[in-house]
């Protein structure tokens, strides 16, 4: 009932809104999404091909409260995107509806929208264990990859401009650069640095310094000015999230296998508990009324 009041506040009465993504999920039964196939844990190609990753969890989410809200199946239909400015030019354009897992950018703000966050990151280096400490000292005269043009490439030259920097067109070749020895480092998002080295089985690899050098959230984007989707996927969200503070094992599958301490990332649950917690203070908690509304509804395939 949530679902069906929000989507009826939601809907546009005339024509203004036409092109959004609601009308055209309503009309076509159909939810294209934008997924990047190399970055581990939030989104990626699993052996068969199929994507996968954290993002796709909160994706599902998503069209499962559309299907409910519609009172329609929802089909999805994922199109692959390498770079990540032509998933936010595509996203920011219309071409697709969603994409989840992107780091936020106050540039790539300009071009879309935000949703809330779905988890937390930052800038970091990976190395060999006991070889760098993360200090701008001991970065002086290493050879260090980075994504050429990225932000881990902006931090590194200002850090320490005797770096001397590597660049590559992924942040995955920078790592099994550095898995063969002809790096010192590499630098770049820590959750995309560890899955990397989990999914090329790289080992005696950690993440320094215990800080990141920059912090900034992870969410998913929608097309800009489409409030009406924005909203429906926020509140698709903090569901999720609730459902994770609140020990909910769907939830709690749906997140902990990317990040959880048993996880690609390894976060302890309390703290991934901490961080939910912390963006819903931002906005409200999502209580269920009764025992049928303590799940969302199943993602259908």
């Amino acid at each position: 009932m949530a679902s069906l009041a929000l989507l009826a506040s939601l809907l546009p009465a005339g024509p203004a809104r036409a092109e959004g993504v609601l009308q055209r999920v309503a009309t076509t039964g159909e939810l294209v999404v934008g997924s990047q196939p190399q970055l581990p844990p939030l989104s990626f190609l699993d052996s068969s091909g199929k994507p996968a990753g954290y993002g796709l969890e909160v994706v599902r989410r998503v069209q499962a409260e559309l299907a409910t809200a519609l009172g329609r199946p929802v089909k999805l239909r994922f199109e692959t995107v390498a770079d990540p400015a032509e998933l936010v030019r595509r996203v920011g354009k219309g071409e697709l509806a969603l994409a989840c897992g992107v780091p936020f950018s106050w540039a790539r703000d300009g071009q879309v929208d935000y949703t809330l966050p779905i988890g937390l990151s930052g800038i970091r280096l990976l190395a060999p264990a006991g070889r760098l400490d993360g200090s701008a000292e001991s970065l002086r005269g290493r050879r260090i990859g980075v994504v050429g043009g990225s932000l881990g490439e902006t931090v590194l030259k200002g850090l320490q401009p005797q770096a001397q920097v590597v660049p590559f067109a992924s942040l995955g070749e920078a790592v099994a650069a550095l898995q063969a020895g002809r790096l010192d480092g590499a630098m770049g998002d820590t959750n995309l640095l560890t899955g990397q080295a989990r999914s090329l089985g790289a080992s005696g690899l950690v993440v320094t310094p215990e800080l990141p050098y920059e912090r900034y959230a992870v969410g998913c984007i929608v097309p800009e000015n489409d409030s009406a989707f924005r909203d429906l996927t926020n509140l698709t969200i903090a569901r999720l999230l609730q459902g994770y503070v609140d020990g909910q094992p769907e939830a709690m599958a749906s997140v902990d296998p990317w990040v959880g301490p048993q996880g690609v990332l390894a976060v302890p649950s309390e703290r991934i508990r901490t961080y939910f917690e912390s963006v819903l203070l931002n906005y409200e908690a999502i209580r269920p009324l009764g025992p049928a509304a303590n799940s969302p509804a199943p993602a259908p395939r």
